[in-house]
This record gives C-alpha cells, sequence and structure tokens, in this order.
C-alpha cells in the first residue's frame, strides 16, 4: 500500500533553515505528481510546492525563492528545502501524491489522493 512518511521538522529561529524529507513506499514513485502541503489549527490546508514526474515544480507565492523541492527517484524520496524561514511558516507540514496529470491548480490539496501523517515546523521569532 501507499506510504507517505515525513521527516526533518524541528523548531528553527527565524531566518534559520530546515530540509523536510518524505520517504515515500508503495508506489512507482517516479510517475507521480509529489507535493508539500502545509496547516495551522483552524486554516485550511495550503500546497507549498510541487513537482511533476518530469522535475517540473510550482511554488505559492509566499515562499517562492526561499523554499525549493526536489526529488531523489531512486531513493523514492521526497525533499524541501526552507530557507530564511518566517514564523509564519510555522505549521504541520504533509507531504503528498498523486497519480496521473493535475487538469488544474497544481497545488489544490484536494487534487491529491495519497498523503503522510505530517512533521511540524516551528519558527520562532
Amino acid at each position: 500500500q501507499v506510504q507517505l512518511v515525513e521527516s526533518g521538522g524541528g523548531s528553527v529561529q527565524a531566518g534559520g533553515s530546515l530540509r523536510l524529507s518524505c520517504a515515500a513506499s508503495g508506489f512507482t514513485f517516479s510517475n507521480y505528481r509529489m507535493g508539500w502541503f502545509r496547516q495551522t489549527p483552524g486554516k485550511e490546508r495550503e500546497g507549498v510546492a510541487t513537482i511533476g514526474s518530469t522535475g517540473n515544480t510550482a511554488y505559492a507565492d509566499s515562499v517562492k525563492g526561499r523554499f525549493t523541492i526536489s526529488k531523489d527517484n531512486a531513493k523514492n524520496t521526497l525533499y524541501l528545502e526552507m530557507n530564511s524561514l518566517k514564523p509564519e511558516d510555522a505549521a504541520m507540514y504533509y507531504c503528498a501524491a498523486r497519480p496521473g496529470p493535475i487538469w488544474g491548480y497544481v497545488l489544490a490539496p484536494q487534487a491529491y489522493n495519497y498523503w503522510g501523517q505530517g512533521t511540524q515546523v516551528t519558527v520562532s521569532s
């Protein structure tokens, strides 16, 4: 079965960096679109970054220039490099997967079929 396991979250000061990882199993990782999402209590889950099977990427405006999504197909692992972190980046971060293309907004959470359990990111000012 599909499994997505996030790691790498933690607590950092504003301006710091973190690297999130998502270990995938149970599906052909290289064929899927993968994404990172985040959610804070009381708010809807929002798309942060996504990477397609061909390596094409897209980012939320709020993280452009600071976050980088990447993947290692040989290791079945998705990454999110987060730099210049701000207090408003604090959230639970989720990894998600979708087979096939998305005909619409590629950062829409409802477009993704499989989800991990999340990893918490805390940013102090």
